[in-house]
């Protein structure tokens, strides 16, 4: 989608649609109010009548608006004008999105940034929209025999502001948005394509397609062969019993200067979870292929430092394999080893996520990173704890949690902190080997947490647990894109672009 912003009268855009706002009790924004005076009150007439009360999201296409030289006008509904918040002003972008998309305008020009948002300024309204505008209009339907797109899609979207100095503060809030969004999408497409295609070999093409489109982004691409070789050994117990050989992906984004120590992020990358010969039960197994859906987070976040052309050095890694059962298969008691050198007792090979991302991330060691972010849907428990609106957020570095928990508030993609008290690290004692890969179910997302804690020394490191967020399940089924929105607001802030 091409997107835009510029300051400008409502009533005299020349376009296909303009949208605007209706808070509830028939108060009009301000720009309704400049369509209204246009209109010789007309918007009026049909508050007055009843036929939008401005709940938030409603929409209301008006043709032929007298008084105006767009096309068509879309009242959009906002909720109570005092209660109007973040959550209901991404509500009405969004139902403006859907409303603009299902009516065929193909292009229109918005004015709802200009809407007040309590703590948010216009740069956040802008970069938000534009977000929005990408990812609520996601289709995917690249296995659909029959595919039917939208009639006329929406092409082109020009986001108002309300004074023409705000321009300079919203040209690069709209690229940071709409990168955002691109990101996400980028991730919603990696999850929702099956596991008999989206194997560890297609997550290595994909990077490799990331750097043909960006001059700033390079791909390494390690195979079974190289992966033994370097000594990434519980990376390698994990794939023992999948046909699908593993791969470690290694991303480099270099926008920033060549002295630079890279961020690094490293996501799991299980293409699918069976649970290996601790198998899952059969209910909404399908969904076990997001179970790369950490890897797919990584993937969007460098598709948006790339696109939004961040002034940052970024790493990305990514062990990527399938967790299945067979006769070669890591079994329950088994001893591995590790790129780290600790030896792991495999107590349940269900818990394989944070065995790929130990060695993940004493691969990233070596990258002397500045800091370190690992994204996995590790455990079921943050499920249990957070259910599906936060991600659990855990680390050995207070500030960089902060900075994390923080760009999840700025983007709307929240996050929790949990501790990492010794107590729990005891849960993970082997009286075999230097630890165990389960805690018992007291604490569980924890006590994984305490587990890549033991990989992640001399690492100044956070861990997202991202189970219960990384996608949706029943009639709206299909991956979310998250934590694209809060890892791109961390990397833009650590550029300095901070909204």
């Amino acid at each position: 989608m091409e997107l835009r912003t510029k300051s400008g009268d409502p009533a005299r855009q020349r376009t296909a649609c303009v949208v605007v706002g209706v808070y509830e009790r028939r108060r009009m924004s301000e720009a309704a109010r400049a369509v209204d005076a246009a209109s010789d009150g007309y918007l009026s007439h049909l508050l007055r009548r009843g036929d939008l009360d401005g709940e938030a999201g409603q929409t209301l296409l008006l043709p032929d608006c007298p008084g105006v030289r767009s096309d068509r006008v879309l009242l959009v509904g906002c909720g109570r004008e005092r209660e109007f918040s973040e959550r209901t002003y991404r509500k009405a972008v969004s139902a403006a999105a859907r409303a603009l998309e299902q009516a065929g305008t193909g292009e229109a020009t918005l004015f709802l940034p200009e809407l007040p948002v309590r703590g948010r300024d216009v740069a956040w309204r802008v970069a938000t929209a534009a977000e929005l505008l990408e990812t609520t209009l996601y289709r995917f339907d690249a296995f659909k025999s029959e595919p039917r797109p939208p009639r006329r899609p929406l092409r082109q979207a020009t986001l108002a502001v309300p004074r023409r100095a705000d321009l300079r503060r919203a040209q690069p809030a709209l690229a940071l948005g709409q990168a955002t969004g691109r990101g996400a999408n980028f991730t919603r497409d990696l999850g929702n394509t099956p596991a008999n295609v989206c194997t560890p070999g297609y997550l290595g093409e994909q990077a490799e397609a990331l750097a043909e489109r960006f001059d700033s982004v390079q791909a390494e691409v390690l195979g079974p062969a190289q992966l033994e070789e370097q000594g990434l050994a519980a990376l390698m117990a994990v794939a023992r019993g999948a046909e699908a050989p593993p791969r470690l992906i290694v991303l480099h984004y270099r926008g920033g200067a060549d002295d630079q120590a890279p961020v690094a992020l490293v996501g799991k990358g299980i293409t699918f979870d069976s649970g290996g010969i601790s198998i899952k039960p059969s209910a909404s197994m399908d969904e076990m292929k997001y179970d790369m859906s950490g890897a797919a987070a990584v993937f969007g976040a460098v598709h948006a430092a790339a696109e939004a052309q961040l002034p940052l050095n970024l790493v990305a890694v990514i062990p990527a394999t399938e967790n299945m059962p067979d006769g070669r298969a890591t079994r329950p008691g088994d001893i591995i080893d590790s790129l780290d050198g600790q030896r792991i007792e495999v107590l349940n090979t269900d818990a394989e996520g944070r065995l790929v991302l130990a060695d993940g991330l004493a691969y990233t060691r070596r990258l002397e990173p500045s800091e370190v972010v690992d994204v996995a849907t590790l455990t079921g428990a943050a499920i249990v704890g957070l259910g599906h609106h936060r991600h659990a957020v855990m680390g050995n570095a207070p500030g960089l949690v902060r900075d994390l928990l923080q760009a999840g508030e700025r983007a709307a993609d929240r996050g929790w902190e949990l501790p990492l008290d010794e107590e729990y690290d005891e849960q993970l004692r082997s009286p075999f080997a230097d630890v165990a890969n389960i805690g018992g179910q007291p604490a569980g997302t924890i006590t994984a947490g305490c587990f890549l804690q033991r990989f992640a020394h001399g690492l100044r490191w956070a861990h997202l647990d991202i189970a219960g967020t990384a996608w949706k399940g029943g009639e709206h089924k299909g991956a979310t894109g998250r934590p694209v929105p809060l890892l791109t607001h961390f990397l833009a802030a650590r550029a300095g672009w901070t909204l």
